[in-house]
């Protein structure tokens, strides 16, 4: 169902996005199509203007005298001679007035020779005025006239709707950008399915001959024949204790499987927090000796959280504490507030972590790499599962590196409003 609902969202987008960019595309047409006409406007009525210098204001034409012959090329008629020096003022004159801001180049028609006069090419930089050789044909009917022909037209039009342009050209980047995440997030995906699947698998068969070997070896440990040889009990102890350890693993290993396909079920409840971390560090105290707990914590502090996952991040942050301390095992556990919320925090006397590696401690299968992590057995799943927990809780965990040694771990509690 989240796959086909993925597909869904991910063909909308695809296509909401290429629906702007076609409208885009037909909206940048027509606009240039109207700066096109705008500026066949413009220079219309400015060539009427020259058209009424030149005949000193009397004017009597019944038709229009601006003819646009090509889309870069106009002709004009005039009803007597003129000289080209003041054509040219006027073009300048009307030209700068309409704000028609690029080259040109107008010639003059020769009633006597019967043949176009070049005039001259107007660069609109006048820095830059080498001629340029460009073609005007003779027109048939008219017998005073001059012609003017715009050979950067469209290079004009073009720049001055730039911005519909980069417009475009952002909405293209953005589409290929898009097909590209979506590309990404569907390999990475099949990834993720193709590594959950194998790690469920690999699970499942290492839990089958597993429980073989703890049935086995229980069931050893109780014969009078081990019982009663002391180093036969200690090799069945071993056997048994890593077995459970394996075990462990294996079910963390299966429990975050679960997490990435359905989500925690969280079973919310209050927990007085000295009560529960102390019953927690007991039971850890009874099997570790060397192990020192402090608890700092007020009698009626409480929390809302799942008992059975809020116990497993206890575990796991004590038993780091343990795995990763070089001497005896020193713990501080103690709480804090202030307005945001309450803090609970774990210090230990441990190796500590350098500084780069702390920020990807929760990464899932991270492990720092030092000579003690390699003596230590684990997956580097125990942080994650932690993180994964914090989250799901909406709390907050931070680490950072204790001035003398070790590292402090602080879970943070938001009051909620």
């Amino acid at each position: 169902m989240e796959i086909k609902r993925l597909n869904i969202i991910i063909t909308l987008g695809f296509v909401a996005i290429i629906g702007i960019l076609i409208a885009q595309l037909l909206w940048t047409r027509q606009a240039y199509n109207l700066e096109d006409k705008k500026f066949n406007q413009k220079v219309n009525i400015a060539l009427l203007e020259v058209v009424e210098k030149l005949s000193g204001g009397k004017t009597s034409f019944t038709e229009n005298p601006v003819q646009n012959i090509a889309n870069d090329y106009y002709v004009v008629n005039i009803n007597n001679e003129f000289h080209p020096v003041v054509l040219e003022h006027y073009l300048k004159t009307e030209f700068t007035r309409f704000q028609i801001n690029t080259d040109y180049v107008y010639a003059l028609y020769n009633c006597h020779s019967d043949k176009m006069i070049y005039g001259k090419y107007i660069p609109k930089n006048q820095e830059n005025s080498d001629k340029k050789g460009i073609n005007f044909p003779k027109h048939k009917d008219l017998t005073y006239y001059f012609s003017i022909r715009f050979p950067d037209k469209a290079t004009y039009l073009v720049s001055s709707l730039r911005f519909w342009y980069l417009l475009t050209f952002a909405l293209i980047i953005i589409l290929l950008v898009y097909v590209y995440s979506i590309y990404t997030i569907i390999q990475q995906k099949k990834f993720t399915e193709l590594q959950r699947d194998f790690i469920n698998n690999m699970t499942h068969e290492f839990k089958t001959p597993l429980s073989s070997i703890l049935l086995a070896s229980e069931a050893l440990d109780k014969q009078e024949s081990v019982q009663a040889n002391a180093k036969l009990q200690t090799y069945t102890s071993i056997i048994i204790n890593q077995s459970h350890k394996l075990n462990h693993h294996i079910e963390k290993i299966l429990n975050i499987a679960r997490t990435d396909t359905s989500g925690l079920s969280l079973k919310p409840q209050r927990i007085i927090l000295l009560q529960f971390i102390q019953e927690i560090a007991d039971t850890i105290l009874q099997k570790d000796e060397d192990l020192s707990i402090k608890i700092n914590i007020e009698d009626h502090i409480s929390i809302i959280a799942d008992e059975f996952h809020f116990t497993n991040i206890i575990y796991n942050l004590i038993d780091n504490s343990v795995k990763y301390c070089e001497n005896h095992p020193e713990i501080v556990i103690s709480s804090y507030k202030d307005s945001k919320g309450l803090y609970l925090k774990f210090k230990d006397n441990g190796m500590g972590i350098p500084a780069k590696n702390i920020p990807h401690i929760f990464d899932k299968f991270y492990r720092v790499n030092t000579k003690k992590s390699d003596e230590v057995t684990g997956f580097g799943l125990g942080l994650f599962y932690v993180k994964k927990i914090v989250q799901q809780h909406g709390w907050k965990i931070s680490v950072e590196n204790n001035a003398d040694q070790g590292i402090s771990i602080t879970l943070f509690f938001p009051f909620k409003n």
